[in-house]
């Protein structure tokens, strides 16, 4: 498997970046949904402070990855697949970037709203504030970030749906271009004979 994309396959770089992200994005939203349920003790404020932190770290791994995507390119679709189904795939992926790039922003816009002191990215430097603090423009970032997550959930739903379709009725390529490809294994050529 090569680094780059290719018109088949996803390449490793690509691979790497969808699923880490997809395991950062799964955290966060367990994390999201349950740390209001915490009791304000230290461990809660460590918490959504790892919760920032790791949101900063999905926006920068999307911008690498929207960057990787736009220079790598990415794999036509599967032979065969309908015009209408390619324009979809191609729609959702995008409003997908869009919504993990739209997210851990508009998190990071209440937060800077909220006038609470800078927080430090994994205790490592101060998150710098994008904006003064605001009351309603904090509202409006938090009722923007949980929005777009159930948002997010319905889309992520539906794109996996689609793979899972694929893989299942379909039977082509479309799950199997995102998942490691083991070397195929050569058989050994056959001795030559031995002419006596």
């Amino acid at each position: 498997m090569t680094l780059k994309n290719t018109d088949t396959q996803w390449g490793m770089v690509s691979q790497a970046f969808h699923w880490l992200i997809v395991v950062l994005i799964l955290g966060l939203g367990i994390v999201g949904l349950t740390m209001g349920e915490l009791p304000r003790t230290p461990k809660y404020f460590w918490v959504y402070t790892a919760h920032k932190s790791m949101g900063i770290t999905v926006l920068a791994l999307m911008l690498l990855r929207l960057g990787w995507r736009l220079y790598a390119g990415a794999p036509r679709p599967v032979p065969g697949t309908p015009g209408w189904q390619h324009a979809i795939a191609t729609i959702t992926h995008w409003l997908l970037y869009a919504l993990a790039l739209a997210i851990p922003l508009s998190g990071w816009l209440y937060d800077s709203a909220s006038g609470l002191r800078p927080f430090r990215y994994f205790g490592l430097f101060e998150m710098p504030k994008l904006v003064a603090p605001s009351e309603s423009l904090q509202d409006a970032a938090h009722q923007a970030h949980e929005l777009l997550f159930w948002v997010l959930i319905a889309l992520v739903a539906l794109h996996a749906g689609a793979a899972f379709y694929h893989h299942l009725f379909q039977r082509d390529d479309t799950l199997a271009r995102m998942l490691p490809r083991r070397r195929r294994q050569t058989p050994p050529s056959p001795e030559p004979d031995h002419v006596a």
